[in-house]
């Protein structure tokens, strides 16, 4: 750290202000916090005590439900609680009591808090177990039981003087979460009962006014402090009003004062190392924007606009750096996108040389592709038109029909092709059965497959038809114009093979071969273009409109299928697959 620099200004005050803090917030807590736990037990116990007053109001006269009430509210708040009379009497409610029922009546088995220790309550008892009491009883009807021992069986000795009672525990009501000796503070009650009430005429008008009266006792013998809470339960006439009495030990929270201080002494050390190491850090990566910002300038300095690192927070550090930011996203966009716009005017220029080129191809195939068509129905007509001999007029009009019917056919190609270029065409997929269509197809050309003097053989896996998932429309128009074309370039006294075949991806495939002259390797891969032959076939006897095989490509794709053309040892080989159809329903 630099003497002056920002960093060690900034780790000097950030140690200092932490220091002071935490030593502000130990002393608090060392003055403050025990009087402030106080003040919550303290109201904490007021809540609970109103809410006992509604309860002991709905369940007055039923002393089962009194000792229930009061014992859940004891164990709930850890207090030793007792109602009084009008006279600051204690009322005779037992709060912690088990019920067995044995063989012929019900007996209840009250626990003592004066005398009583911890270890004499049962523990862990549950409802229905069995229990085995001795005891004492002290009423004639042998219903309630003064408890002396408990036991899980009856395997132990009986005193003198006992009855021992067994039966299934039905009710109980024992202390629980309740400090480490509840009866000791219960069996406390009465002597702080008795030294409040030598001076309970000063709170009784408090008391029939609603509210609660606040104080404090301290055990003589152990000299732990409790707080003491007196409140009237009803509000009836005077001479019948009963009050409760609460004392609740303060003792947890001295403990954990004292506590809090040892434990203070000991993490003071490790706070102040901790609070020099944050504070180092904190400084360093305060500054680090100042030293980030200046590298970025320095760049900047140097025209070097590329992505520079940036401060994301919100101060004005943050602020310099997008700006800066900004600036040098802008100057490097401006000449990212001159360069873009380079490259695309680039390439538009291609792409119009390109359309251009093939508007002049295209041009100059239909005009090769009707110029001869047309030359020929011109000649024939003028000879209809110099007055031909009569045994060449049928000849001369049927031959004008033909071209005619050519030009229409190449006419209604280049529409079919133009619709599937600019995407017109949607296909009406359906489930039918390749192998019918083949077999009809084949059937439309049985008359040139005699003319040529050609033998067809249709083969396929299995015997059964295989079915595709495909426009069985389009599909035809693809099996036409591969037979034609099959047809046309066959040898003659040849074998046109059809094979039909299962491949992996649940797909067929369809090869159509025929038995000819092998299409040369640099043109397998153009005899898909539009208007493209093969040299061999320009004659116009063999050759058809061109466009037959571009269709074929476009419908092919439309279904996604894998096609092509390859030489075999007899001759030339096209393949296409579909998609697969068992029967089940395809979207």
């Amino acid at each position: 750290m630099r003497k002056h620099g920002v960093v060690l200004k900034l780790f000097v005050i950030t140690s200092a202000l932490i220091l002071f803090i935490f030593s502000l917030v130990m002393l608090a807590e060392g003055l403050f916090f025990e009087r402030f736990y106080r003040m919550s037990r303290v109201d904490e116990l007021e809540s609970a005590m109103s809410r006992f007053a509604e309860q002991y109001n709905e369940v007055s006269g039923n002393e089962r439900e009194l000792s229930s009430l009061l014992g859940s509210f004891m164990n709930k708040n850890d207090t030793s609680t007792a109602v009084l009379n009008k006279s600051f009497t204690r009322a005779n409610i037992n709060p912690y009591y088990v019920k067995l029922q044995s063989a012929d009546k019900l007996i209840t088995v009250p626990i003592p808090t004066a005398g009583a220790t911890v270890n004499t309550i049962p523990r862990g008892i549950s409802q229905g177990e069995r229990m085995v009491i001795d005891g004492m009883f002290m009423d004639e009807k042998d219903t309630i039981l003064h408890p002396v021992a408990f036991w899980p069986d009856d395997t132990a000795p009986l005193e003198d003087g006992l009855v021992r009672v067994e039966g299934n525990v039905t009710e109980y009501m024992l202390p629980e979460q309740r400090s480490f000796n509840p009866l000791y503070q219960d069996a406390l009650l009465d002597e702080a009962l008795r030294e409040w009430t030598t001076g309970a005429e000063a709170y009784l008008s408090r008391l029939h006014e609603g509210k609660t009266v606040r104080s404090e006792w301290k055990d003589p013998w152990s000299g732990v402090e409790y707080a003491v809470l007196v409140q009237s339960l009803t509000d009836e006439p005077e001479g019948s009003e009963h009050y409760m009495f609460v004392m609740a030990s303060l003792q947890p929270v001295g403990e954990a004062v004292e506590t809090l201080k040892k434990y203070v002494i000991y993490l003071a050390p490790v706070i102040l190392a901790l609070v020099l190491a944050l504070s180092l850090i904190y400084s360093r990566i305060v500054s680090r924007p100042l030293l980030t910002l200046n590298r970025s300038a320095a760049r900047l300095a140097k025209l070097d606009f590329a992505d520079h690192p940036e401060i994301r927070s919100k101060d004005e550090f943050g602020e310099l750096s997008r700006n800066m930011n900004e600036l040098s996203r802008n100057l490097d966009s401006a000449l990212k996108e001159l360069r873009l716009a380079n490259e695309q005017l680039q390439e538009d220029v291609r792409e119009k040389q390109r359309s251009e080129q093939l508007r002049k191809e295209l041009v100059a195939n239909i005009s090769h592709e009707l110029k001869t068509p047309l030359g020929i129905v011109k000649g024939f007509a003028e000879g209809l038109q110099d007055g031909v001999a009569d045994d060449k007029r049928e000849r001369y009009l049927g031959l004008i029909v033909n071209e005619t019917d050519r030009m229409n056919a190449l006419i209604m190609d280049m529409l079919e092709l133009s619709k599937f270029e600019v995407k017109a065409v949607r296909l009406q997929v359906e489930r039918f059965s390749m192998t019918d269509l083949v077999r009809q197809v084949a059937n439309s050309f049985m008359q040139q497959l005699e003319s040529k003097h050609l033998r067809l053989r249709v083969r396929q896996d299995g015997e059964e038809d295989l079915y595709v998932q495909a426009d069985r429309r389009r599909i035809e128009q693809v099996l036409l114009n591969l037979f034609s074309n099959a047809i046309r370039h066959a040898t003659e006294d040849s074998v046109l093979t059809i094979d039909m075949e299962r491949t992996e991806g649940s797909a067929i495939r369809t090869v159509i071969e025929n038995a000819g002259p092998p299409i040369a390797k640099e043109d397998l891969d153009r005899i898909w273009d539009q208007f493209y032959r093969a040299e061999r076939s320009r004659d116009r006897k063999s050759g058809g409109t061109g466009l037959g095989l571009a269709i074929v490509k476009h419908i092919l794709e439309l279904h996604g299928s894998n096609y092509g053309a390859a030489n075999t040892e007899q001759g030339v080989a096209f393949s296409f697959t579909l998609q697969e159809n068992k029967g089940e329903n395809l979207s």
